[in-house]
């Protein structure tokens, strides 16, 4: 009892003690989340040891820091740096929740374009049981208060500090020899932050994440036209070539590209309570003149839908670490949808968004990508009871829309992004016409919720387009651009799908989202090809008959009997017809049972597939981080140059509203379409 009591009394009256109990509580509290609010898979006795350890290290080395000085300043620069930590600490939990990832120095830098609204989904996804990260820190600085711990004034010697510092770093290589020794590669293969966490630790990851971003600038710098070479190698020997029976069906149509925020493929002919969620593209998806595509994957990273519009107008993947629009999309050379048709077919291109022009670096990147017209939020009507979340309900958004897309001379290649199906899931009662599902989940609860205001919406577009005529000629594009339901939510999407459990491999089949092309006369059907969001420009460019000869594209047409069927996730992850990977565990993917001791021929077959994968988004990522792009281009394509494109409003609206023969509004006698548009949006309602 006497020996506990000398213990205790020795950790509250020395410096050293309050160093011990600073780092120990940050320690356990720390592994204590790892495993309450990460899902970062660790699987043996050697990972579990490595998650246990990795944030002694890291602790040991910077609380450190506060026993080089003097007094009390020594308590409160502990105090201090275990604050530091245990904020990263707490903002990481909150990002990872939504986005089943860690913070980047790219997503921190470029947090002001995609600031609108952030405080209400920070809000909105926060628990009380989150500020268990900031606990550890109000306690001990209360202890210090009331002193129940008291200074210790005297210093500790120079040679003793340099020692702990020491041990630290000590510590730290061991701790990645180990790593190294489970996951070979780890720092130099890693597509997968939680691989980075799960075996260093979180302030390990950061300091690894500011390392890449460092070396990213530096790629830039260094590169040069040389470096495509190795690019160009990969991509003609991987060359498919298109389905020629697609070859131009579309040729000379416009093409009217529909975004449908955060829905995922399972909604299609999904009911709740007997009521279907989403009647309206269900009807679309089966119609004989839609080509459907039922194992059509998002491919994004943390980029989410910018990464999503990345590949859709480029062919290139996103980033590893950040938003590649947002980083790269104000500096770098593309070769992008818009440029291609309005050079190769004479279209007008335009993007419309019920939300904020700055937000993923919109209102720069696609001046690069060479969109003539940009209508953000700034060109509607916005009332507090229009706007819901991330911009104006759908509804809203459509309605007012008529007057720019009759305007638009044809053909016309035009992307129209809504935003009301969107994390935190909300729409008020009188939007609501289909009850919660009943998961417990406040997370998921409310999606089929939007997803059906969404699917209303659409159906009353198509209307419109059907009196018009302008159905008539016109692919319509939709897709969904990512998840709406993270992996951090197994238990509720078990009970969504009826099942008894959702596994890894269940997440991965999760991430498949709607893929459809919509027109008159199209032979259509629901294709099984696996295929990705990198394939949709390849795919489309061939409808269209479009020449892209010569471009730097990483995707293939869907339709191409050679289609590779391999489909890369950002994490490194893939998924085929046949197999399937996720972390480090293989699949199979028509069983969906665990491929544990693969024989050596099939090992060599999926370890062939995972290197394929690898080289794939390290090769995109050469492009954009080098900004390659600027060293080529082909001989018919003229490069972009941004200063050509104003979105001024008040001069895009005069140049927009100037006649124009082909547009819509001519077709129909000069007037407007607007009162063909039939709506129940409630916010109109005279």
């Amino acid at each position: 009892m006497t020996r506990i009591k000398s213990f205790l009394q020795w950790l509250t009256e020395t410096k050293l003690g309050f160093f011990i109990i600073v780092l120990v509580a940050f320690w356990l509290k720390t592994y204590v989340i790892y495993l309450t609010k990460f899902n970062l898979g660790a699987v043996g006795s050697m990972q579990n040891f490595l998650l246990l350890l990795n944030p002694l290290p890291a602790g040991v080395l910077l609380l450190g820091i506060g026993l080089f000085f003097k007094g009390r300043k020594s308590y409160w620069i502990m105090i201090a740096i275990d604050l530091v930590l245990s904020l990263w600490l707490f903002a990481n939990i909150l990002y990872y929740r939504e986005f089943s990832n860690f913070l980047s120095l790219s997503i921190i830098k470029t947090s002001g374009s995609t600031a609108d609204n952030l405080g209400k989904s920070i809000v909105g996804i926060t628990r009380a049981t989150d500020f268990l990260a900031l606990l550890d820190v109000a306690i001990i600085v209360a202890l210090l208060c009331s002193k129940l711990i008291k200074y210790d004034l005297r210093p500790l010697k120079f040679k003793f500090n340099v020692l702990v510092e020491a041990l630290a770093v000590l510590m730290i290589g061991l701790n990645l020899l180990m790593a190294q020794k489970d996951r070979s590669g780890l720092l130099t293969r890693t597509f997968d932050n939680n691989y980075i966490v799960k075996y260093l630790g979180m302030n390990e990851y950061a300091v690894y994440d500011g390392f890449k971003t460092a070396q990213t600038s530096a790629q830039m710098a260094k590169a040069n036209v040389s470096d495509l070479g190795s690019v160009q190698k990969y991509l003609k020997a991987n060359y498919v070539k298109p389905n020629p029976q697609y070859t131009g069906v579309a040729k000379g149509k416009n093409v009217l590209v529909i975004h449908l925020e955060s829905f995922q493929q399972f909604l299609i002919g999904y009911k709740w309570k007997g009521k279907a969620v989403t009647p309206n593209l269900n009807k679309l998806y089966h119609a004989k003149d839609t080509l459907s595509f039922a194992n059509f994957y998002n491919q994004v990273g943390q980029g989410k839908t910018s990464d999503a519009e990345m590949m859709l107008e480029n062919s290139l993947y996103g980033l590893q670490s950040g938003s590649a629009m947002s980083s790269y999309g104000t500096s770098n050379t593309f070769e992008s949808a818009p440029a291609i048709l309005n050079q190769q077919g004479g279209y007008t291109t335009a993007v419309m968004h019920g939300g904020a022009g700055s937000f993923w670096n919109r209102n720069n990147a696609y001046k690069q990508f060479g969109y003539q017209y940009f209508m953000p939020l700034s060109y509607y009507q916005n009332k507090p009871k229009y706007y819901i979340g991330y911009g104006l309900k759908d509804k809203i958004f459509f309605n007012q829309s008529i007057k720019y897309i009759e305007r638009l001379p044809q053909p016309f290649y035009l992307k129209m992004i809504t935003v009301t199906n969107h994390y935190p899931y909300e729409i008020d009662k009188k939007n609501q016409s289909i009850d919660k599902t009943d998961t417990e989940d406040e997370t998921v609860d409310g999606y089929v919720q939007t997803a059906h205001y969404l699917d209303q919406a659409i159906g009353e577009l198509m209307q419109w387009l059907k009196k018009t005529g302008l159905d008539k000629n016109t692919l319509i594009m939709m897709y969904g651009d990512h998840y709406g339901i993270s992996g951090n939510h197994h238990k509720a999407s078990a009970q969504l799908l009826n099942q008894d459990e959702f596994t890894d491999f269940d997440n991965l089949k999760f991430q498949r989202v709607p893929l459809m092309f919509h027109m008159k006369g199209l032979k259509g059907g629901i294709k099984k090809t696996y295929g990705g969001e990198i394939d949709v420009l390849p795919t489309l460019l061939n409808l269209l008959g479009i020449n892209d000869k010569g471009t730097i594209q990483f995707g293939h047409d869907l339709l191409s009997k050679g289609a590779p069927q391999i489909v890369a996730q950002r994490n490194g992850d893939f998924i085929t017809p046949q197999y399937a990977k996720v972390g480090g565990t293989y699949y199979d993917t028509k069983t969906g049972t665990e491929i544990a001791k693969p024989d050596k021929k099939l090992k060599m077959q999926l370890v062939a597939i995972s290197n394929k994968v690898t080289t794939q988004l390290s090769l995109s990522d050469r492009v954009i981080d080098g900004n390659l792009l600027r060293f080529y281009k082909p001989k018919w394509f003229k490069k972009v140059k941004a200063s050509d494109y104003d979105y001024n409003k008040d001069k895009a609206l005069k140049k927009l509203f100037s006649v124009n023969k082909t547009s819509l509004w001519y077709h129909n006698h000069k007037k407007t379409t607007q009162k063909k548009f039939k709506t129940d949006a409630p916010e109109l309602e005279k």
